[in-house]
């Protein structure tokens, strides 16, 4: 009996299970963080849908609630995620968590994906909620392409993790990682179409914000709501996606810091 206990434990599933749990352990203990991701990507879609109406999204084929629903995930996978994980990757690799953990039979990749698991998991859950949420009271209803919804998210955890990991490299402390996390974040929540749909926006300036990290995202999650999204922009999406996740996971595997910065 304790051989097939040690045998699950020491598979990679086993492993990140591990993981996981003792960095849920820790991120109940992180008050800050815990208040971040829980709270704040439930109260910004409130505010949105407060002060966007139907007027300004005449001739644009979305209403109130398609956008909401796709602000409100894209709020979460900020929050949630991201911004969750510069501190927990921060946080641990200052306290030498990180460097104790390479030291065993985890690997490399093992140690940020467990880290990982409680912020993806809150993520999802809030991305849950807030889809019913928004079916109950702006009668979004289910969404008309619910595969490219689904793809969006996919494609959204991991690039949000591998940014995350990647912010870390230029910051010497947990506060200096949350600082070097807001540039993404302002740029995501005014340039990604979280606050101002890309379709009110000039031509010009919309093209340029089309190539930020998360409006491949928003884009897929709220083609999947209004089932209005093009094969060529559905294409076009996924890989400008693909390509961020590509060169965040390049970057983090060539840069990423272990060990606290003297």
């Amino acid at each position: 009996m304790s051989g097939a206990t040690t045998t699950a434990t020491t598979t990679p599933a086993g492993r990140l299970r591990a993981l996981g749990r003792a960095e849920l352990t820790l991120l109940g203990r992180s008050k800050g963080v815990l208040i971040t991701s829980l709270f704040v990507p439930l109260v910004l879609p409130l505010s949105l849908s407060s002060t966007l109406g139907e007027d300004r999204l005449k001739g644009t084929g979305l209403d109130v609630g398609t956008v909401v629903v796709s602000s409100a995930m894209g709020f979460s996978l900020l929050f949630a995620v991201y911004t969750a994980l510069v501190s927990v990757y921060a946080a641990r690799r200052e306290e030498l968590v990180l460097k104790r953990l390479r030291t065993g039979e985890l690997r490399d990749a093992e140690i940020l994906a467990g880290a990982a698991l409680p912020s993806a998991a809150i993520g999802l859950l809030q991305c849950l909620v807030l889809a019913a949420a928004c079916a109950a009271f702006l009668d979004t209803g289910m969404p008309d392409a619910p595969l490219l919804a689904l793809v969006g998210l996919a494609l959204g955890f991991p690039m949000c993790a591998a940014l995350a990991a990647l912010t870390t490299v230029v910051s010497r402390s947990v506060e200096s990682a949350q600082v070097a996390a807001m540039p993404l974040m302002l740029l995501t929540m005014f340039g990604s179409g979280s606050f101002v749909p890309l379709e009110l926006l000039p031509d010009k300036l919309a093209s340029i914000c089309e190539l930020l990290p998360l409006t491949p995202v928003l884009t897929l999650i709220r083609g999947g709501w209004s089932g209005q999204l093009a094969a060529s922009d559905v294409l076009s999406a996924i890989l400008t996606a693909v390509a961020w996740t590509v060169v965040a996971v390049f970057a983090v595997r060539r840069w990423f810091r272990w060990e606290p910065r003297r």
